[in-house]
């Protein structure tokens, strides 16, 4: 799969920190206000802190300090997110153990529950991005959900709770079940209105 230059590339830290925190207030009802350094704090938000500044030092060279933070927030937090995994601004964790985000790609603007796994269908030791799940902009991953292998989960796309996911989700798709369908196809849904 070819994908784009990671999206965090031209932005700096505090830039995507504000695009993080900003998406999770609109996500919670409420109206953004400027990020305090409070803020890396809120339960919401601080496994996300921790895996912007993995992701900083790691872009920056320092690599074994960007592995020690991973796993900091995996010890605290309980999830498990590769440093070197490019993930676009505006994601959003609202409840992190049990979640591993081993995927080669996440968009923009993404929302990943709690018991989610992203990964290889195969032990894969190494970090290899061609065979792991890449999703894109807007895709909600709700909780339990297992996506595996190579797979391409589209814009805006829904994957529902406890859904094991082997096949690409197409755009604004919804799929459901063991083994994933698509329940409702190619059509344009009200996110806040779907429930699984």
């Amino acid at each position: 799969m070819k994908f784009a230059a990671n999206p965090v590339d031209t932005m700096t830290f505090g830039q995507i920190l504000d695009a993080d925190w900003e998406r999770l207030a609109r996500f919670a009802g409420e109206e953004p206000t400027q990020r305090r350094w409070r803020a890396c704090f809120s339960s919401r938000f601080a496994c996300v802190s921790l895996v912007r500044t993995a992701q900083c030092l790691h872009r920056s060279g320092w690599r074994r300090l960007a592995k020690l933070v991973s796993l900091a927030n995996f010890v605290i937090f309980g999830i498990e997110v590769p440093a070197q995994l490019p993930i676009g601004p505006g994601l959003i964790i609202p409840h992190s153990h049990g979640t591993i985000i081993g995927a080669g790609y996440v968009g923009r603007n993404v929302t990943i529950y709690q018991q989610v796994t992203f990964g290889g269908k195969l032990a894969d030791f190494g970090y290899h991005p061609d065979a792991r799940p890449h999703l894109c902009d807007g895709a909600i991953i709700t909780s339990g959900a297992k996506v595996l292998g190579p797979v391409r989960i589209g814009v805006d796309a829904i994957i529902g709770a406890n859904a094991v996911v082997l096949k690409d989700v197409p755009d604004h798709a919804v799929a459901a079940g063991v083994p994933a369908r698509i329940i409702v196809p190619n059509q344009e849904n009200d996110k806040d209105e779907a429930q699984f």
